[in-house]
């Protein structure tokens, strides 16, 4: 379709090219009345902008389940598929050998108290003596340093029950947030070294992540039109929401979390990514879906009829606009996206200007012509075939 555009335009630069001299000629196309075109007059409207892009589901947490010691794995206590719940025993592992170590732990701690407590009654002893010059100086550091040395074993001692604690603790593996278990990568009777070897995921998904990508176009248009004040965030943020199979929104909203400030060199896109209530659990990791971002308005903005913007030879956009003298100069156009069946033209028309929206090959460029309002009563009811083979599907703007 833009190479049949960019023939009619062609074709239309030519004839005004070399008609423009005869259409003041006798006999001429300008001998007689101008000839009736359509056109629509220009007006600015704030208008909604809205993108759809392709998405893919996370969980909000997508937890890896490792034992934290080594041991050989007694009972696996959770479905695989199934729903967990936060602090759920997952795997026992044989922990007679912590038990073990515990209570050797426990004792050298006694013996430490027991150490600690006899070397602070030798100081206590001592300390009178030495003031009353009956032992040395010697003698009382001696004491004291038997005491402070008492002291740190026992610390040790208490540190080491504490470790053997954690180890009988660790050795039941626990889930750390709600979901859902994936596959068990270790049975009943299986060894593992510890926290190394992964057995299984547990993905919570009560709330999930929609991450997708931002052109590198459209995060453009939206950053610069914030900055210069075309374009406003009507909420404060910009607004995703998801869509099911069928187009059709699943009343599943959140506002867009966040935006990466750097174009992902192999996708051309800026990643985002916004989380959202999933309660009914109707979305699931690793989903494609297709999401809606709104919320960003853009104040002054120009809609023109799809059929009235056709390609430049170069592959831009431009329209036929009718001068205040009544003759067809080609303008160029830049434009965003497609609302409905109409474009979004972000620059090179303003307020006012007529532009033609049919009959390009009977009136080019500098062909003098009388502009008629599309849809007044006088309006032709001829319509340029032409212009009709090369008018846009009017269809929603997909990335």
């Amino acid at each position: 379709m833009p190479a049949l555009l960019v023939t009619v335009l062609s074709s239309a630069l030519l004839l005004g090219c070399g008609q423009g001299a005869d259409a003041q000629a006798p006999g001429g196309p300008g001998a007689g009345q101008a000839a009736p075109v359509p056109v629509v007059e220009v007006k600015t409207q704030p208008l909604e902008l809205t993108y759809e892009y392709p998405a893919q589901i996370a969980g909000l947490r997508e937890v890896e389940i490792r034992a934290r010691v080594a041991g050989i794995i007694e009972r696996r206590q959770f479905e695989e598929g199934g729903r967990v719940k936060k602090g759920q025993s997952l795997y026992s592992l044989d922990n007679a050998p912590y038990q073990t170590a515990l209570a050797r732990a426990l004792a050298d701690e006694n013996a430490a108290k027991v150490r600690a407590a006899q070397a602070e009654r030798d100081y206590k002893r001592v300390m009178p003596l030495a003031d009353s010059k009956a032992v040395s100086q010697s003698e009382l550091d001696n004491a004291q340093s038997a005491f402070e040395v008492a002291k740190a074993d026992l610390q040790v001692a208490s540190a080491a029950v504490r470790t053997a604690r954690l180890n009988l603790e660790y050795a039941r593996v626990e889930s750390p947030v709600n979901g859902f278990a994936s596959r068990s990568l270790y049975s009943e009777g299986s060894f593992v070294s510890g926290p190394s070897e992964l057995l299984t995921t547990v993905t919570q998904i009560d709330q999930v992540y929609v991450n997708f990508g931002i052109p590198e176009k459209d995060h453009e248009q939206l950053r610069k039109g914030i900055a210069s004040g075309a374009v406003a965030l009507s909420n404060g943020d910009l607004v995703v929401e998801v869509l099911g199979a069928d187009g059709k929104p699943m009343g599943l909203k959140a506002k867009l979390g966040f935006q990466d400030v750097r174009v992902n060199p192999a996708t051309g896109t800026v990643d985002a990514r916004a989380v959202l209530a999933n309660d009914k659990e109707v979305l699931s990791p690793g989903q494609f879906v297709r999401v809606r971002v709104s919320g960003a308005v853009q104040k002054n903005a120009v809609l023109l009829p799809q059929r009235a913007v056709l390609e430049n030879p170069e592959g831009g956009k431009v329209v036929m606009t009718v001068s205040p003298e009544n003759t067809v100069a080609p303008r160029p156009v830049q434009v965003a996206q497609w609302k409905g069946d109409q474009w979004v033209v972000t620059d090179g028309l303003v307020a006012g200007d007529k532009v033609m929206t049919d009959g390009f090959m009977k009136a080019p460029p500098g062909t003098p012509v009388q502009p008629v309002i599309a849809g007044a009563d006088a309006q032709p009811a001829v319509v340029d075939s032409a212009a009709q083979v090369n008018a846009p599907v009017a269809t929603e703007q997909k990335q």
